[in-house]
């Protein structure tokens, strides 16, 4: 069988690497098993989706390179949910209730003060035909709920094997019977989620651990239908660095944020898939490499806290090793003019490839004025026994192995004045790399402490 997973954002805003962790799971997934990763809008609440959230959920996954191989929208697709539910109507599954959310309310307060665990007592299975007519006549709408079992056999043991968390069980005892259906007619999340992975034929359902309790009712209502359920698999969820959780609602570590931020794509997928793993977080270059080393018997059962430092220093990692024919498109934008010699001069003092675009305003000048007062004499006789170009990475050594000779200078006594001198910073790149991107020229009016525009 085609394996078939699917990733089912509400588009009622940014999604936030958590989401993303879903997303990954299932693609990861997908591509391992060599089957299809599809991508549903959840967006039956109206008053909330956007489609402007939609469009931005796509562009998110493919900047990460989740392409999905097939979209769709729930609201689109009401009519398969109708079918549904007429089909556990005349099942006497789905039944109608009238009590107000005050009432139920009281109701709850009332069970737990006896005690009780406050789920719904099923009162609108013992209405009459005269009784709920009345209820119509009155004004009152009803909103509809699931039968999870039988009336005689309220406590039921449902059990199924999780991916992530092994053997799971529920008993529909501690459960009231779900509202399908809302008063207005409009549907929860419970029955289109289900109607639609029947339909799409999908085998897996990942997603995360928040909504296990929701799985015991989707597999009733799975077999309420005439289906059997897929398999269901519930990772951990990400947290931010203070453990604070994460949502759409605050835009915390949203995709589109890291994305503006300048973060690379294989950064923040790799350290959203393998952070609270039992692997190792490593620079991943490509989605493939990442699908090799992932699994889900190696998810841990805890939260997992996604940290900026974290990331940073991955990103770093990642940069450090790419080489650059990967980012000479995105690297001509930032330094223009700039080539291969100088992305490799650079990229180890590079966090993010924004940072290369202040090395080449370094390489181009002019550069900040640093107090050498004390140093003019030495960057003086340097400047007199700088080689004639052309130039190469050995240059710089055989000019300060003469610098030294002719000055006595060493170490850090004459490796300084010349790097401030030269970038006008006491940190940076290797200057044998730095110095022929530089230029005699340049050079020369540098240690001359003259930095032209």
């Amino acid at each position: 069988m085609l394996a078939r997973l699917r990733f089912a954002p509400a588009p009622t805003g940014r999604i936030h690497v958590g989401n993303l962790r879903t997303a990954l799971f299932n693609w990861l997934i997908a591509v391992e098993k060599s089957g299809e990763f599809l991508l549903r809008f959840d967006d039956t609440d109206a008053d909330r989706s956007r489609s402007t959230y939609a469009e931005a959920i796509v562009r998110d996954l493919e900047w990460l390179g989740l392409t999905a191989d097939e979209v769709f929208q729930q609201s689109t697709r009401i009519a398969l949910y109708d079918r549904a539910a007429d089909q556990l109507k005349a099942s006497l599954r789905l039944y109608p209730c009238f009590e107000t959310a005050e009432e139920l309310e009281r109701k709850r307060q009332r069970q737990r003060r006896r005690g009780q665990p406050p789920i719904y007592d099923r009162a609108a299975l013992t209405l009459s035909e005269t009784e709920r007519a009345a209820m119509l006549a009155s004004g009152r709408r009803p909103h509809w709920r699931f039968l999870l079992s039988d009336i005689d056999r309220p406590s039921e043991e449902i059990r199924w094997d999780d991916l992530f968390r092994g053997t799971q069980s529920i008993d529909l005892g501690s459960l009231s019977d779900p509202v399908l259906i809302r008063e207005d007619g409009t549907y929860l999340y419970t029955l289109p989620s289900v109607v639609d992975d029947m339909d799409k034929g999908i085998t897996q359902i990942v997603r995360g651990e928040d909504h296990v309790t929701n799985t015991a009712v989707q597999i009733v209502l799975f077999r309420a239908l005439g289906v059997e359920p897929p398999v269901f698999g519930h990772h951990n969820l990400l947290t931010a660095s203070s453990g604070e959780g994460l949502s759409k609602r605050t835009g915390a570590r949203s995709v589109a944020s890291l994305r503006e931020a300048g973060y690379e794509p294989m950064a923040v997928a790799t350290l959203a898939t393998l952070i609270g793993t039992s692997s190792t977080v490593e620079p991943m270059t490509n989605m493939a490499e990442l699908a090799a080393e992932f699994l889900p018997e190696k998810v841990s059962r805890a939260p997992a806290r996604f940290d900026l430092s974290e990331l940073d220093a991955l990103n770093a990692r990642l940069l450090h090793q790419t080489p650059f024919s990967e980012v000479a498109d995105r690297i001509a934008e930032i330094a223009i003019g700039c080539g291969e010699p100088f992305w490799l001069a650079v990229r180890d003092n590079c966090t993010k490839l924004t940072d290369a675009a202040s090395w080449w305003r370094v390489v181009t000048g002019p550069v900040s004025s640093l107090d050498l007062a004390d140093d003019r004499d030495f960057l003086g006789a340097a400047a007199t026994l700088l080689p004639d170009e052309p130039w190469d990475q050995e240059t710089f050594g055989q000019w300060v192995k003469a610098v030294k000779a002719t000055t006595g200078r060493g170490g850090r006594m004459l490796f300084m004045p010349l790097r401030k001198a030269l970038t006008g910073l006491d940190h940076g790149p290797e200057l044998a790399a730095l110095l022929p991107l530089i230029g005699r020229s340049s050079t020369l009016d540098r240690l001359a402490g003259s930095h032209p525009r």
